[in-house]
């Protein structure tokens, strides 16, 4: 049975994220022209920024686990692991680190060359932090790159974990700042980028991306996209995650973004971001071959691999083995 949180968290009081700067490199409009143009046109401009970047064909696969699960005190919308929602999510306390390690070990051997582990807190306390910061330390001496996600940080906690060797700290952004607050009250849009200014100072690679399906609109989608190609630099990891719409939670009845939408916002998060990697994360065990296929013309170059995401289902490992033989995609 989920706990209820009992006194909600003190919310800052709303302060909108900053506008569109008049020398942004992207403007809102500039990025819904992308999103109107005639599907085969756009996949085509995609390709071409995608190549003039990358290596055709590469994909990097990183594996999720959550070390920490469920009983969050943040009302995110989308979220399973929230305590403010009657989900059937059990809580579970802090993974200890033998058993993290040996996720770790199984991920490397299954060929991922990233290690991502996600704890559902607000904010990390310290005995906790400290705890993770051992994990990323481990981890690191397996050979893995590593990346945390731990919800908001202050200064101090970003500079401890840069200086564990911590290489990625993924804090999405999930939707536009005009769309944020029909999503999460417990806190703002600001406070979300306030933590990727952080952990930027501190020298940290920044994974940062959102969701899309949640009942926005094509301008919100642009300016999602704006906020991300606009941050100097852009994050270098920028996952597109298609909502799952978990039982329980408030989005829960929302409607399936069109397919083709979807591969819109793969290429142009690529066109906008150029030397970012795009990865396909979350709702591809709802997406058949066909359509990863699409995702990956678009510009995807990154893969959750393995068949858990936190809290979730993923595509199942073998399943992306055959794929990507079919399509002559290497994983790197």
């Amino acid at each position: 049975m989920i706990n209820e949180f009992p006194v909600s968290p003190t919310v800052k009081a709303s302060r909108p994220a900053p506008a569109e700067p008049a020398t942004a490199r992207w403007k809102t409009a500039d990025i819904e022209a992308l999103f109107a143009l005639p599907f085969l046109d756009l996949m085509f401009r995609a390709q071409e920024v995608h190549r003039a970047h990358f290596k055709a064909g590469e994909v990097q696969r990183s594996t999720l686990l959550s070390i920490k699960t469920g009983g969050c005190s943040e009302d995110c919308g989308y979220c399973s692991q929230s305590a403010r929602h009657s989900t059937g999510l059990e809580r579970e306390a802090l993974m200890p680190l033998d058993e993290v390690l040996e996720h770790a070990r199984a991920a490397r051997e299954g060929g991922s060359s990233r290690f991502c582990m996600g704890a559902a807190w607000r904010s990390p306390k310290g005995k906790d932090l400290a705890a993770v910061i051992e994990m990323v330390k481990e981890v690191k001496k397996l050979g893995l790159e590593t990346c945390v996600t731990l919800g908001m940080l202050d200064a101090e906690q970003a500079r401890l974990l840069a200086e564990a060797g911590l290489d990625y700290y993924n804090h999405n952004i999930d939707t536009a700042p005009g769309f944020y607050d029909k999503v999460v009250t417990t806190h703002t849009m600001q406070d979300r980028l306030d933590t990727i200014e952080k952990v930027r100072e501190a020298g940290i690679n920044v994974c940062s991306g959102g969701i899309v399906g949640m009942g926005e609109g094509q301008t919100d989608r642009a300016g999602l996209i704006a906020l991300l190609a606009n941050m100097e630099p852009p994050p270098e990891s920028v996952p597109i995650n298609k909502l799952i719409a978990f039982p329980g939670t408030p989005l829960a009845g929302s409607n399936a973004i069109d397919p083709f939408d979807f591969v819109r916002t793969i290429a142009v998060a690529r066109i906008t971001m150029p030397a970012s990697s795009v990865r396909l994360s979350a709702g591809r065990e709802q997406m058949n071959d066909a359509l990863q296929a699409l995702c990956f013309m678009a510009g995807a170059n990154s893969i959750f691999y393995g068949e858990r995401l936190l809290t979730t289902g993923n595509a199942d490992a073998d399943a992306d083995m055959r794929l990507f033989a079919r399509l002559g995609l290497v994983s790197i």
